[in-house]
């Protein structure tokens, strides 16, 4: 009894091992994703190759990493996805911290307006010739088509810069940028609820503490039952 008893308490043990190895694994996998879509690596002569260089970047697959100790280390500022015959883009939010994308030489045909949702520090793409820039011209400072491709360069704040609430937004909120053309509204402080209106701090102990207590009760009742059916083997 006591070596099934010792083998029951160390199962919760293991199964959170398993389950941090497991959720780890995925993640880098995750992150690597984007870096694997297309064959080959950064090549140095490239537009993203010559920026990671000037930037003393990583790189790794077709991605450029910010190569700084003190960060986080899967932090992509570039992606070279050129001439990997992408007619259509997958999920590149992977990237969403990328300063510079290229994805000229691909039979891509229209992006999605929500492709690059997210991606606030974007200041710098190469597109093919015929491709619209994401969130439209009026969305960067500088549009030119230039050897074939179309660079937008220069993402533009379409938010006010008073930092005074937005005409997007709701009364009682702000906006800030959130991608090419795309915005977020937040409640400004002591407002909170739908659109904002409610005023006063949200009253986070009435929402998740009988959720807390119930999640805690559930918990218990399983460790209480587990135990029951360990000591009956």
């Amino acid at each position: 009894m006591k070596m099934k008893a010792g083998h029951s308490q160390l199962e919760p043990v293991v199964l959170i091992l398993i389950f941090n190895l497991c959720f780890n694994t995925s993640y880098l996998l995750t992150e690597l994703q984007v870096c694997k879509l297309c064959s080959g690596a950064v090549i140095n002569g490239t537009t993203v190759g010559e920026f990671c260089s000037a930037s003393a970047g990583r790189i790794d697959g077709r991605c450029c990493f910010r190569n700084d100790n003190t960060t986080d280390p899967e932090h992509i500022i570039g992606l070279d996805l050129s001439n990997c015959s992408l007619t259509h883009l997958e999920d590149l939010h992977e990237a969403s911290t990328a300063l510079m994308i290229d994805l000229s030489h691909n039979p891509i045909v229209n992006i999605n307006d929500t492709a690059f949702q997210g991606f606030v520090e974007l200041n710098y793409m190469i597109l093919p010739e015929d491709v619209v820039c994401p969130g439209g011209n009026t969305s960067w400072s500088k549009v030119e088509v230039k050897d074939g491709n179309r660079i937008c360069e220069g993402q533009k704040n379409v938010c006010n810069q008073t930092g005074q609430p937005s005409m997007n937004c709701p009364e009682n909120s702000l906006c800030a940028p959130y991608g090419p053309g795309s915005f977020e509204c937040s409640c400004a402080d002591n407002y909170h609820g739908y659109k904002c209106l409610r005023e006063g701090k949200f009253p986070a102990l009435q929402v998740f503490g009988p959720l807390g207590a119930s999640t805690v009760v559930i918990s218990l009742l399983l460790w209480v039952t587990q135990r029951r059916k360990a000591k009956s083997l």
